[in-house]
């Protein structure tokens, strides 16, 4: 299997350079059709204006999202004509409260979506409910580029952060075809349970599954030397010079579908390389 339907969403220009650069590398290198939706962002919330507010307010909103949207659309163009891959783009305007339904439509029919570091400068406040509706509502998975990371189109090193978690395993499913391909795949196991069924061999029996796909596969079992899992995965994605990091997307819930537990979001807003996200 193979990435066919390559997805990106933008809102803004630069900071979108990075996973257009990646999403141009994976598509020639896997023959794949590469999609950029672009969205002007109406950031008004309805029912918020002051009162006395005309229809004049309302119509310089949603012209400046347009606008927006056409400054978007032709730097996709203006980035992806330059590729000799198969693409499309197209332009949008949704209001940020039903961005997420939008998005969504579009990541339920595409193979992948490659969307830029939702957290740092320039990052507007649609960033991070695109990434949630990519993945827990379009249920698509998805890898999150940093704005300094190098587009590969084979990855050479992959580390997977395995806690015999659901959503790890989703993940690792997901991830696949670019576990198949990778020179060297980790198999990252911090703080191992001293009971249950794998306390003797941790990793062992995935470490086995993905040996028969013919993944080439390590395992590295590390202690918790720091307060956060996600420091010690980026750490440890440095001192091996890893590609890119494989783990489950975790969530909570109260008056949305999803939002991003606090474990995904310090990895997203940490990592220097690649993070490939399922749920």
């Amino acid at each position: 299997m193979a990435y066919k339907s390559l997805l990106t969403v933008m809102t803004e220009t630069k900071p979108s350079d990075a996973a257009l650069a990646q999403m141009v590398a994976l598509a020639e290198a896997q023959d794949a059709h590469v999609e950029a939706l672009c969205l002007g962002v109406d950031r008004s919330q309805t029912g918020y204006y002051y009162a006395g507010a005309n229809a004049l307010i309302l119509q310089e909103t949603l012209s400046r999202a347009n606008a927006e949207a056409e400054e978007v659309l032709d730097y996709a163009k203006a980035f992806l004509s330059k590729s000799g891959t198969r693409w499309s783009a197209e332009n949008g305007v949704a209001q940020i409260a039903d961005l997420g339904r939008h998005v969504a439509h579009r990541a339920r029919f595409s193979d992948l979506a490659i969307l830029p570091q939702p957290y740092g400068e320039d990052r507007g406040a649609e960033a991070e409910p695109i990434v949630e509706a990519a993945m827990f509502e379009g249920h698509a998975p998805v890898l999150i580029v940093p704005d300094k990371a190098q587009p590969f189109s084979r990855p050479g090193t992959i580390l997977i952060g395995w806690n015999e978690s659901v959503e790890a395993m989703r993940a690792i499913r997901r991830a696949l075809p670019f576990l198949k391909q990778a020179d060297l795949v980790r198999i990252v196991v911090i703080d191992p349970p001293r009971h249950g069924p794998d306390r003797s061999d941790p990793g062992g029996m995935l470490s086995q599954m993905l040996a028969r796909h013919g993944v080439r596969c390590e395992i590295d079992v590390l202690s918790k030397t720091m307060t956060r899992v996600s420091d010690i995965l980026n750490r440890h994605a440095s001192d091996t010079e890893a590609n890119m990091i494989v783990m489950g997307a975790y969530g909570h819930s109260r008056f949305r579908e999803a939002i991003l537990g606090g474990a995904t979001r310090n990895m997203l807003e940490q990592s220097s390389v690649p993070v490939f996200l399922a749920h």
